[in-house]
């Protein structure tokens, strides 16, 4: 049993950047986590728990037959695509394994022409489904007069490529547009905060399309689905609710509107 599970750990942290930053995330100590990589001791039920949900797999499995193990664990086979998706279809496809350590929940802030002087905060997902990461994203906002009733949902999926996360998302009704948004890090090793840019269509009734800056905060494992959801909504930048990181990271910028230079006479 304990070989098992020392060779199933070493098979996991294989795909992390570091077994330093692997324990400062799990919450463990180095020594100690040494100890279970050589095989020279089995975690309590409380670490057990803990690396489990960190990696993201059954308690049980860490301890059943290493080729087993790794075998449920190799990259699918990507289902065949039609012609015209292939290319960009591929290149999403088995993408779980490189972005594990990104998967959760966030709350994502950016400005937006639909909401001037405002901060929207929405909710994403990011989850493995066939080895593809896929997201979905929550944006709830009511204006005060009732002028606006934003209530949107959609889905995308998400590729690393560089170093950055690059996420394509359409909405789940059928005449909504396309958003692509690019992430990073702020740190190499530090995935509490994703900052980047977002290029997409506002809400309002005239569709501008725009540009802002954007930041992704990870949210706590112990806060409920319900709770995370409640939270989307319009913030004024100056509100004590806004984390004041998130307002450094976005800074004073305006969403860049790329409608006027569309229709600009030439």
């Amino acid at each position: 049993m304990r070989t098992s599970f020392s060779q199933n750990l070493r098979f996991l942290c294989a795909e992390t950047p570091s077994i330093a930053q692997t324990c400062r995330d799990i919450g463990l100590n180095r020594q100690q986590f040494n100890r279970y990589l050589s095989g020279a001791g089995l975690p309590s039920a409380h670490n057990l728990r803990r690396i489990a949900r960190h990696f993201d797999v059954p308690e049980a499995d860490l301890f059943t037959n290493p080729d087993q193990f790794a075998a449920a664990r190799r990259p699918k086979r990507s289902p065949q695509l039609p012609a015209p998706l292939f290319h960009l279809g591929t290149g999403f496809a088995d993408q779980a394994r490189i972005l594990r350590r990104f998967l959760g929940s966030y709350h994502g802030y950016f400005t937006t022409p639909t909401w001037p002087g405002q901060v929207l905060r929405t909710l994403i997902h990011l989850r493995d489904v066939d080895g593809y990461v896929t997201s979905h994203t929550f944006e709830r906002a009511r204006s005060l007069d009732g002028s606006i009733h934003q209530r949107c949902s959609y889905r995308g999926l998400v590729a690393e490529r560089g170093g950055r996360l690059c996420l394509l998302e359409r909405p789940r009704n059928a005449v909504g547009a396309l958003s692509e948004t690019i992430l990073m890090p702020e740190h190499p090793h530090q995935i509490s905060y994703l900052q980047g840019l977002v290029l997409g269509v506002s809400a309002g009734a005239n569709r501008r399309p725009f540009s802002t800056r954007t930041v992704w905060v990870r949210i706590e494992e112990k806060t409920s689905a319900r709770a995370a959801l409640a939270a989307t909504g319009t913030l004024a930048k100056d509100s004590p609710r806004l984390d004041p990181k998130v307002r450094r990271l976005l800074g004073d910028d305006s969403p860049l509107s790329i409608v006027s230079d569309l229709l600009a006479p030439s």
